[in-house]
C-alpha cells in the first residue's frame, strides 16, 4: 500500500471510494439520483481546491482511500462558494429554498451544497482545519487511515492550522473508536443535527 499526493486523475476513484462509504460509513449507492453527489459535496471540493493536503491510499491497481480536507475552514467556504459553485453549476437541480419533513435525501445535500457556511460552526472556531477520510471497507483495520490522518495533520500544521476537526455523523458508530484512538475529544455544539464534532492538535 503506498501513500501518495492526491492526481487529477484520481477523481472517478475518489467519487467511487466516497459514495461506497457515504451512509454512515456504509454503501450510499443507488441512495441519491446521482452516485457522484456524495463525492461533489465531500470529496473532490477539497481534492480541487486544496490539493496540496489531499493524499491517497494506491494499492497499486487502484485508489482504495483517500483524505481531503483544508487548513482554514473560512477561507474554504468562500473558495466554495466563489469557485466550486460555479464550476458544477447545472449539475444537480436547484435545492428547496428550506428543507421540510418531505424533503427527499436529494433535497437536503443539494440544500447543503448551496450553504457552505453550514460548515461555521462557532464552536469549532479554534479548530480551524477539517478533514473528510475514507476507505473501502476490505482496507480499514490496517493503520492506514491513522497514517492518512497524521498525513494530513502535518500537512495542515505546515499550513498553519494548530488543530483540526471533523464532523462525524453519529449514527456512524463504527468510526468513533478510531478517532478516539487518535486523540479526538468532543467539541460541545449546541445544535450539532446529525454530527459529532470531534478535535484535536494538528501536532499530536
Amino acid at each position: 500500500m503506498t501513500l501518495r499526493p492526491y492526481r487529477p486523475s484520481d477523481a472517478d476513484a475518489l467519487y467511487d471510494v466516497c459514495v461506497r462509504t457515504a451512509d454512515a460509513g456504509g454503501d450510499a449507492r443507488s441512495v441519491y439520483a446521482s452516485d457522484r453527489l456524495m463525492g461533489d459535496l465531500f470529496a473532490l471540493p477539497y481534492a480541487t481546491l486544496e490539493p496540496d493536503l489531499a493524499c491517497v491510499v494506491d494499492d497499486g491497481t487502484r485508489v482504495v482511500g483517500y483524505v481531503v480536507g483544508t487548513a482554514d475552514t473560512p477561507r474554504f467556504v468562500e473558495r466554495y462558494r466563489d469557485d466550486w459553485i460555479p464550476a458544477i453549476a447545472g449539475r444537480y437541480p436547484p435545492a428547496p429554498a428550506e428543507l421540510t419533513d418531505d424533503a427527499t435525501p436529494d433535497d437536503v445535500m443539494h440544500h447543503l451544497h448551496e450553504h457552505p457556511e453550514r460548515l461555521l460552526v462557532p464552536e469549532v472556531a479554534a479548530y480551524p482545519a477539517h478533514l473528510h477520510i475514507d476507505l473501502l471497507p476490505g482496507f480499514q483495520g490496517q493503520g492506514l487511515g491513522r497514517r492518512l490522518l497524521e498525513t494530513f495533520a502535518a500537512a495542515a500544521s505546515a499550513a498553519g492550522a494548530d488543530a483540526v476537526h471533523v464532523g462525524m455523523v453519529t449514527a456512524n458508530t463504527g468510526a468513533r473508536p478510531f478517532y478516539d484512538a487518535l486523540g479526538f475529544h468532543v467539541i460541545p455544539v449546541a445544535d450539532s443535527g446529525p454530527l459529532t464534532y470531534l478535535g484535536r492538535a494538528t501536532r499530536h
